[in-house]
């Protein structure tokens, strides 16, 4: 059995990262992936760069000249493609920047504990054990399959994952789910030209938002086509000649819609099958996300688990600064935590982005903060006039007893590149004088926010 320095299960954002900061201490390092598919991880092979790549590929295409569906066809069939070679190119490189490093050996097979410090790897040739005094388990996440009939078999229903590989653009699309992956695919498409339905099962999109934020998307995305049917329980899917049937009950009426393809956006869960866990000594909770502490150890004392597979917000850049925790205790002092990290911005790349960091509205109310409210229409702004992507509306949460940043939502062209500002001043304590008065470029949507926190 070859022993090594560490283990890392996963060939993520934060595992690969790590593997590369490990081996430049001169560390012997393992990287255990299942697939050759993966190199590189989610965010580079099925998830943000394929995604976005897309959705850049529908912005161009719903910007243009009027197509008729045959042009968007072909349109799509040379985007997906386009797809595929750059995810290609980042997938090889991504594989050469670890195997080409004499510290590190890649392993591809299904990895699986036999103790807390061996490894079993199996593949297509056979079985193979490596030890290791630190492992770390970076696997992600994987979508969740709902039990509704006719998914099994089914050429036409699709996952977040295999639907990017469909390279014929459906007329007719189902989306079930109206959450924001849901919704990130539903806009992309309807850029493409497809007719996109989205069934939800409860009677309200995206929950986590602030009831105004979550009905401005849901009118911005009804304008470009998207229809939503709400309250929907999907009942089966059976493929036919012509596409697929999708039989569905709401407020005890059943009823039948068709379309040429679905895709399920059912959420995502980690991804801690087939590890055997249980040899290693490391427990996960309720939802089937591994334990850890704010340093990232599991149960077990020399074994690590980020990203994804610990069940906290799924970006990758999440899984990126839980590396800088690790490297932090490993080479420097250990003060950097989960706990002290700061407030975490996401953006929802439907058009326009949807982006937040902080606290809600509605959370901080619920809290007991004497807050202050500001809300601006993208409209009042030249740089989103110059865009042509005039939609939206832009939200300040302010703590009115201290001028602190509580939360923001920016609902509008570019907010994926201006929330990250409002983020860095909220974690060093900036006011909301103080951002509103700070001296921006013109015209970009940066300037917005003197406005927005004035």
């Amino acid at each position: 059995m070859k022993k090594y320095d560490a283990i890392i299960i996963g060939f993520g954002k934060g595992g690969k990262t790590l593997a590369a900061e490990l081996a430049g201490h001169d560390w012997s390092v393992a990287m255990v992936e299942r697939s050759d598919k993966m190199y590189g991880g989610t965010c580079i092979n099925v998830g943000c760069i394929p995604t976005k790549a897309l959705i850049h590929s529908a912005g161009l295409a719903a910007a243009g000249h009027p197509l008729t569906f045959e042009q968007r066809r072909a349109y799509y069939k040379e985007a997906v493609a386009a797809k595929t070679a750059l995810v290609g190119l980042l997938r090889d490189k991504n594989y050469h920047k670890l195997a080409d490093d004499p510290h590190i050996d890649v392993y591809t097979g299904e990895g699986r504990f036999l103790s807390p410090e061996t490894v079993e790897v199996k593949s297509a040739d056979g079985s193979v054990q490596i030890g290791a005094k630190r492992i770390v388990i970076n696997t992600g996440a994987e979508t969740v399959l709902p039990p509704i009939a006719g998914i099994a078999g089914s050429k036409r229903v699709h996952t977040s994952t295999s639907i990017l590989e469909l390279d014929e653009l459906p007329h007719r699309l189902v989306i079930v789910g109206g959450g924001y992956i849901g919704l990130e695919f539903a806009s992309m498409y309807a850029s493409f030209g497809s007719e996109v339905t989205v069934l939800e099962g409860f009677p309200e999109l995206i929950p986590r938002e602030d009831r105004d934020i979550a009905q401005a998307v849901r009118e911005v995305l009804e304008k470009k086509g998207v229809s939503f049917r709400m309250n929907v329980k999907v009942e089966s899917f059976r493929d036919t000649a012509e596409g697929v049937s999708v039989a569905v009950s709401q407020d005890g009426a059943a009823s039948l819609i068709e379309a040429d393809a679905v895709l399920l956006a059912t959420g995502r869960k980690p991804a801690t099958a087939g590890l055997n866990l249980e040899a290693a000594g490391v427990k996960t909770n309720d939802r089937g996300a591994i334990v850890v502490d704010e340093h990232l150890h599991t149960t077990a004392p020399n074994i690590y688990a980020i990203g994804d597979v610990t069940g906290g917000l799924q970006f990758t850049y999440v899984s990126l600064d839980d590396y800088r925790i690790i490297r932090d205790e490993l080479f420097g002092d250990g003060a950097r935590t989960t706990a002290n990290r700061g407030p975490i911005p996401y953006s929802v790349f439907i058009e326009p982005p949807l982006s937040h960091v902080g606290m809600h509205e509605e959370e901080a109310r619920k809290a007991g903060r004497n807050i202050r409210v500001r809300k601006i229409a993208v409209a009042a702004f030249p740089r989103a006039r110059i865009l042509g992507s005039a939609e939206g509306v832009l939200k300040a949460v302010i703590d009115a007893d201290n001028d602190l940043i509580l939360g923001c939502t920016l609902f509008g062209a570019e907010s994926s590149e201006v929330i990250n500002t409002v983020a860095l001043a909220m974690k060093q304590g900036v006011t909301a004088h103080e951002l509103s008065n700070s001296v921006y470029t013109h015209p970009s949507m940066s300037e917005s926010l003197n406005d927005l926190f004035a």
